[in-house]
């Protein structure tokens, strides 16, 4: 027996067992809404690892800095998944330093909003530079476009895992089966509000509110970690007074205080809405998220 094991091991060492020859997949998403569409299309597939490059509670990328980590953690990647459309504005350094990783970026196809608001422009191959400096990248925030963001996500990542192209088609479908049913469901919810405008805090929720017939009629401020100055303040003020003073939502990930400042001197209520850059990580963060938001302005439009 005692010769039978020591044949068996030498050939162990001579010849490895295919589970000892496989290494695993690293992905790795850009943030949390993206790792959480990548949690649903990666569901049971084997020897395929996913990390989220920030933590839970970074929030937006807004002009996010690479940490020595991060490119510590990309160095040992085989694709980086983005959501685009220039969020991730550190891109240009990455790959300067790691031209060779592949990019899932999930923006393809989607029409964009100008950072102004005025203006819309399709998005395909070809066109991050001008992403990066001219349109609102919260494409997230729309059902609709989170469909178009997964199906984006799906095929490339088949194209660069094409063993596991069955089972990424299949959880991918799922998922979108989910997500067009939310759709459909936050859209029949906020038919009938009477009211469809808001203000926001900052520029997070123009796909949202087009998506869905609202009117954001002022955002408070396009840099969340910026305070506004007395003027700004003003007159964010005024353009609520003259629409009425509609709702005024802030975001949990950052201070209010310009928003409950706008709200003692108009007597408009504030509300919260989730921009969906924090989280616990669950599969269903986004259903969870976006429902919540739901009910929060059937309480707030209804008033």
């Amino acid at each position: 027996m005692k010769k039978v094991f020591c044949l068996l091991l030498s050939l162990c060492l001579i010849f490895p067992c295919p589970a000892a020859l496989a290494e695993e997949v690293h992905v790795v998403a850009s943030f949390y809404p993206i790792y959480i569409f990548a949690q649903n299309i990666l569901l049971d597939i084997p020897g395929v690892s996913l990390s989220c490059m920030t933590t839970p509670s970074t929030g937006c990328l807004h002009d996010y800095q690479l940490l020595t980590g991060d490119m510590r953690l990309l160095s040992d990647a085989d694709a980086l998944i983005i959501g685009g459309a220039g969020m991730e504005t550190f891109l240009p350094a990455i790959r300067g330093q790691l031209p060779g990783l592949p990019i899932v970026d999930c923006s393809e196809g989607i029409e964009l909003i100008c950072a102004d608001e005025e203006h819309h422009h399709d998005h395909g191959h070809g066109h991050e530079h001008e992403a990066e400096e001219e349109y609102n990248a919260h494409i997230w925030l729309s059902p609709k476009n989170a469909v178009q963001m997964v199906k984006n996500m799906e095929q490339q990542l088949s194209a660069l895992l094409p063993q596991h192209a069955q089972q990424l088609s299949k959880n991918a479908s799922e998922y979108i089966t989910r997500l067009e049913a939310l759709n459909g469901y936050i859209a029949d919810s906020l038919m009938a509000t009477s009211s469809r405008q808001l203000v926001t805090f900052h520029d997070s929720f123009p796909y949202f509110a087009k998506a869905y017939g609202l009117e954001i009629v002022a955002v408070v401020s396009l840099e969340p970690e910026e305070p506004l100055s007395p003027r700004m303040l003003t007159e964010v003020i005024h353009t609520v007074e003259e629409a009425g003073n509609p709702p005024l939502f802030a975001e949990p990930q950052y201070k209010n205080a310009a928003l409950e400042a706008i709200s003692r001197e108009t007597g408009a209520p504030v509300y919260m809405l989730d921009p969906l850059v924090t989280g616990d990580g669950s599969i269903t963060a986004y259903e969870d998220v976006m429902l919540k938001n739901l009910d929060t302005l059937l309480e707030a439009l209804e008033q």
